[in-house]
């Protein structure tokens, strides 16, 4: 495979998307903060015990499954844009809201922290973020502020929506913001690499 490489502006030390760019690169400066985001397809709505998945052959959304336990997700949840993670597929992302969204909703989002864990299949790690325009999460720059009993509802979450599944599942821990945009970098790099044969540098 021929390796392309592509460069991505740096304004500082942070990688930007200029306004009205195409949404293949998930990183972007925003204009007034000097924040990084990203951009989330959410699959399953913050409430729901109904798990959907993205098909990729058929780019469409399809039920999954009804979680065997009765949990519903904490947050709305989905995937960053193209990005890969690990186990190749898209890299997961967790969106604090206060009202759920939808199923294929996308949402630009500011990562402020790393949620670390494994299932089954390994590693599973999931970027926390937050609306880029819901001035309610204005005030959640860093994992330090997001309120301690929403992020102990997460971990209690994964650790146990699999059990009657017979499946197992670990909690690792959090990590901040530095370390949530290292793996969304990873993953950029990854996709690129993999699905379009480029190569990115920053």
């Amino acid at each position: 495979m021929i390796m392309k490489k592509i460069k991505v502006q740096k304004k500082g030390k942070q990688p930007i998307r200029k306004k009205g760019d195409d949404m293949g690169e998930p990183l972007e400066d925003s204009s007034e903060k000097d924040q990084i985001t990203v951009t989330v397809m959410i699959e399953i709505p913050k409430g729901s015990r109904n798990k959907y998945e993205y098909d990729k052959e058929k780019k469409m959304l399809k039920f999954d499954r009804m979680l065997f336990s009765a949990v519903h997700y904490p947050s709305d949840y989905g995937f960053i844009l193209n990005t890969l993670a690990k186990d190749g597929d898209p890299l997961d992302a967790l969106v604090l809201v206060w009202e759920p969204t939808f199923p294929g909703c996308i949402i630009e989002a500011r990562p402020v922290g790393l949620f670390k864990m494994w299932d089954e299949k390994g590693p599973d790690e999931k970027i926390l973020c937050v609306p880029l325009y819901d001035p309610l999460w204005n005030h959640i720059e860093r994992l330090s502020d997001v309120p301690p009993h929403l992020l102990k509802e997460i971990e209690h979450f994964f650790s146990v929506y699999k059990e009657l599944e017979k499946k197992k599942t670990g909690v690792e821990g959090w990590e901040d913001k530095e370390s949530a945009i290292e793996i969304i970098k990873e993953s950029q790099q990854r996709y690129l690499k993999i699905e379009l044969g480029l190569e990115l540098e920053y």
